[in-house]
């Protein structure tokens, strides 16, 4: 079955970095388009970043020039480099395979 398995996540200091990973399994990865949501308690889900089979990709608003979307296709992985944190950037992450499958999400928390 269908398996997307989140990791990277944790407490890093305003203007740090993390790396979060995407381990997918159970679908043809290479062909997928994938993306990252978030979402933070009582708030909606929230679009971050898109990367189609083709390797374009686009980003919201809030993290254009600071987040990055990239896929390894041979190991079947999807990646979120995440820069210059900010604490409003403190949420559950989560991983998806477009339209229909949702990882179980990583928690960031952005705090000094």
């Amino acid at each position: 079955q269908v398996q997307l398995v989140e990791s990277g996540g944790g407490l890093v200091q305003p203007g740090g970095s993390l790396r979060l990973s995407c381990a997918a399994a159970g679908f043809t990865f290479s062909s997928a388009t994938m993306r990252w949501y978030r979402r933070g308690p009582g708030k909606e889900r929230e679009f971050v970043a898109n990367i189609g089979p083709s390797g374009t990709t686009y980003y919201a608003d809030s993290v254009k020039g600071r987040f990055t979307i990239s896929r390894d296709s041979a190991k079947n992985t999807l990646y979120l480099q995440m820069n210059s944190l900010k604490p409003e950037d403190t949420v559950v992450y989560y991983c998806h395979a477009y339209p229909a499958y949702w990882g179980q999400g990583t928690q960031v928390t952005v705090s000094s």
